[in-house]
């Protein structure tokens, strides 16, 4: 029998060369990058959609206002601007729409920030709420690589018959 012994010689090393660590590494931290943008759209998502949810909440909730209020619910009507701070964010002992409308624009501005808008119409029975709010995270519409405000812009209508 021939046995043969193998050595490894200069030539033949065992292991991993620094070539391929580095594309090792190289693979890694690109999905790596992945992973960091796919949150961060995550985020962006997030936030969008709840923004979205808190406009239709504020939609219903000025609807179910004047389904209450039936023999009022034109008082409802009107343009609204959001209101952050002030006596209109604390409800007192009024009813009244003129009293609802200045808590409604607070909780609005609360939601959806400072520059939310929002128009209330109502005829023959049936009312319309439109809400208008910045989201500059989303629309680069002339494709500059920047948002501005009128990019950004968002809004949620809901139609009924009451």
């Amino acid at each position: 029998m021939n046995r043969r012994c193998y050595r490894l010689g200069r030539g033949h090393a065992a292991g991993f060369s620094l070539i391929e660590v580095m594309v090792a590494v190289l693979v890694l931290g690109l999905g790596l990058l992945g992973f960091a943008l796919l949150q961060t759209m995550s985020v962006r998502f997030t936030q969008s959609a709840n923004q979205r949810t808190q406009a239709t909440n504020l939609a219903y909730d000025m609807l179910d206002q004047m389904r209450a209020n039936r023999i009022a619910a034109g008082q409802y009507a009107g343009a609204y601007n959001a209101a952050t701070a002030g006596a209109g964010c604390l409800p007192n002992a009024q009813v009244s729409a003129g009293a609802y409308k200045s808590v409604w624009e607070c909780r609005m501005g609360k939601a959806l920030g400072a520059g939310a808008t929002a128009t209330v119409q109502f005829a023959n029975g049936v009312a319309t709420v439109s809400i208008t709010w910045g989201d500059e995270r989303w629309n680069d519409a002339d494709g500059d690589g920047t948002v501005s405000a009128a990019e950004g812009n968002r809004t949620f209508a809901t139609v009924t018959r009451l």
